[in-house]
């Protein structure tokens, strides 16, 4: 299955103690939990087939990039993201080493039939997000105030983090997956960690010719500045996951108070409640900044598993290319 071969299957114990068990490959492609469809999209879903016995784990995928990466503009376009009562998706990047010195960002989570997506940020101490950014989400409160400190470390506010929501009613959840989906990019330099969301419709015309220019689009939804952060310091050598767990610290201790029928316990043993715990991915794209020195050469393009090499020139003469490879 050479479509993931840029990505390793986690297969530990879940770090945020879901009642879920990540297989790996041989037991994903076996169990239809990850393939590639005839028209290319990639396919990570969790198990939605089997009923479970009281107090079973159900199964589920997690994966992440064996390369690592420090700054760049990542670009996923999906038609669909994981939700559902007592379901706890995240597409996010993490730091090598003792998490979180190395910083984790938290680009599309949430829990259960959620309508916001939250963008979060892990550090060590030291590392504010500065709230008079320029962005469109709200800062995530910690009693009743704005909580503005990405410390996650010594169970400071139980290892938290800082994190904002988007504004927006379709970006996670049911009416995200019923509007085709759309396109999350998240832009990672000195000058701070910025994520957009766009809606299938509103998608950048840039974005779909390969040559992002993000000093052209809207206000992102969510920006931690360099103000309040030294970036390079707080976030490095970061590999790309993409999971799918279940109830744990977030969806199982928020699940009496989320709408959802009866326990996350007893809602994890029918499968038809998981029918929408998918990932549906038409490409991940990942730019690289490089400072020019001299003379532009033409960029090489290739093309593996689902990403596509592209190149990015911007007003201030930085060449960008993407390096991922694709899953």
């Amino acid at each position: 299955m050479t479509t993931f071969s840029g990505f390793d299957f986690f297969t530990g114990e879940d770090p945020t103690h879901g009642t879920v068990d990540y297989v790996d490959s041989d037991t994903a492609f076996g169990q239809g939990l990850a393939y590639v469809q005839d028209d290319g999209i990639v396919v990570m879903k969790g198990d939605d087939t089997n009923w479970l016995p009281d107090g079973t784990n159900r199964s589920s995928v997690r994966i992440s990039s064996k390369a690592l990466y420090n700054t760049g503009l990542f670009i996923l376009d999906v038609n669909r993201a994981p939700w559902g009562c007592g379901v706890w998706p995240a597409w996010w990047t993490l730091g090598n080493g003792v998490w979180p010195y190395n910083g984790e960002i938290d680009i599309i989570e949430g829990v259960h039939d959620n309508v916001h997506n939250q963008v979060a940020w892990h550090t060590g101490g030291g590392c504010m997000l500065t709230p008079d950014s320029n962005f469109t989400g709200t800062v995530v409160p910690l009693n009743d105030q704005p909580n503005t400190n990405c410390k996650s470390d010594d169970n400071f506010n139980s290892n938290s983090g800082c994190a904002i929501t988007e504004w927006s009613r379709s970006s996670y959840g049911p009416d995200f997956d019923r509007q085709g989906g759309g396109v999350f990019a998240m832009k990672w330099d000195e000058n701070g960690i910025a994520v957009w969301s766009f809606f299938r419709a509103a998608v950048p015309q840039d974005i779909n010719e390969g040559s992002p220019t993000p000093a052209t689009w809207p206000q992102p939804s969510a920006v931690l500045s360099p103000a309040g952060c030294n970036i390079t310091q707080y976030f490095a050598n970061h590999s790309i996951i993409f999971d799918i767990t279940f109830c744990g610290d977030w969806a199982g201790n928020s699940y009496a108070t989320s709408g959802c029928p009866g326990s996350c316990a007893d809602r994890l043993k029918d499968p038809s409640n998981f029918v929408n715990a998918t990932w549906n991915i038409n490409t991940l794209k990942v730019y690289k900044k490089q400072v020019l020195s001299g003379t532009v050469s033409g960029a090489t393009s290739f093309k593996e598993n689902i990403q596509t090499m592209a190149t990015w020139i911007n007003a201030v003469v930085l060449l960008l290319l993407l390096l991922c490879t694709k899953l």
